[in-house]
């Protein structure tokens, strides 16, 4: 089996890339797992983050470039994780950049893989993002109408529905599965809005104070990483007759608020480590973050098989044991 990962090399990127070496095998739309015989990785940036392994090939460019894409999708992949994006902060500060990212390139991935008549197995990561306005004072599920509020939602709502389609179509054999706010992310905080949700917890266990750009009323909807990797790699596994004519399923996560993750800091680690948490309201990530859905119904993710998160202080015990005994 070959496998693709587009955004191989960012934080989610490398941990998928990781688990499938390490599981050495896949399955794929039902049927018994298979030998990863090739594991390709694609991003803007190469990284020394991953294993040396020789089943792996780190190839980095631009998503941008038609020729490199099209060379890069002859090889006859079985199953390509589609991960690249840029994140919404970025794509709301810059406009262009976010159509031609995480837009355009995914319009000419799927036309790359029409037009080579192999209908390989997609896993899209789409976002919660694509919901807001109305539709935030609901309980949202999968059929809720996508009303974004932002450029970076708007584009993943596009994806959705050609991805959508190409697989009605049989071009693809598409799964879109809307991740929340991914929590707790290591390493330097990124552009995008939410970023402090993991920084809340990264930089104060680390020793350093951060600050919170919105007040703890504040209520977020999250996953951690290692039940996003468990759900890609289910994501792909899943039989697409389950699925039926939506190839979406937003995924299951918790509910939470930024006072319940002080609460939860204070109790695992003693109430100094809130002292490193400052609050100092930005206007336009507390806008931004005020559009966002909280309020879910997943149980067709939990019926099919996906998982969750127990606790915010099972999240944060997690990270502090991957991020320190390690």
């Amino acid at each position: 089996m070959q496998v693709l990962v587009l955004g191989g090399t960012g934080f989610i990127g490398k941990r998928l890339t990781s688990r499938l070496l390490q599981e050495g095998e896949l399955s794929l739309n039902g049927q018994a797992p298979r030998e990863i015989k090739r594991l390709v990785v694609f991003d803007k940036h190469g990284t020394d983050q991953l294993p040396n392994d020789p089943r792996l090939e780190i190839i980095d460019g631009d998503i941008n470039d038609d020729r490199l894409i099209d060379n890069l999708l002859k090889s006859s992949y079985d199953a390509i994780f589609h991960l690249a994006a840029i994140v919404s902060g970025e794509a709301e500060r810059d406009f262009d950049m976010g159509m031609r990212v995480n837009l355009k390139a995914s319009m000419n991935i799927l036309e790359i893989c029409r037009h080579q008549n192999r209908k390989p197995l997609m896993v899209f990561a789409s976002s919660c993002a694509v919901f807001g306005g109305n539709a935030t004072k609901s309980i949202i599920r999968d059929d809720t109408h996508t009303t974004p509020q932002s450029s970076y939602g708007t584009q993943k709502a596009i994806t959705e529905l050609l991805i959508n389609d190409y697989s009605r179509r049989g071009f693809i054999d598409g799964r879109v599965l809307r991740l929340p706010t991914i929590m707790v992310r290591s390493g330097k905080a990124n552009a995008a809005n939410s970023s402090f949700a993991s920084s809340m917890i990264r930089e104060p266990l680390h020793g350093h104070t951060t600050t919170c750009p919105v007040p703890d009323e504040t209520m977020i909807w999250i996953l951690s990483p290692e039940a996003a990797i468990l759900n890609f790699m289910f994501g792909a596994s899943l039989n697409s007759d389950l699925l039926g004519d939506n190839r979406i399923v937003t995924l299951p996560g918790l509910k939470t608020s930024v006072s319940e993750i002080k609460e939860r800091m204070k109790e695992l680690k003693g109430k100094e480590i809130l002292d490193l948490i400052e609050t100092s309201i930005d206007e336009d990530v507390y806008n931004m973050v005020q559009t966002w859905p909280i309020d879910f119904d997943t149980s067709r993710a939990l019926d099919l098989g996906f998982v969750k998160d127990n606790s915010i202080s099972d999240v944060i015990k997690l990270f502090m044991k991957e991020e320190f005994d390690s």
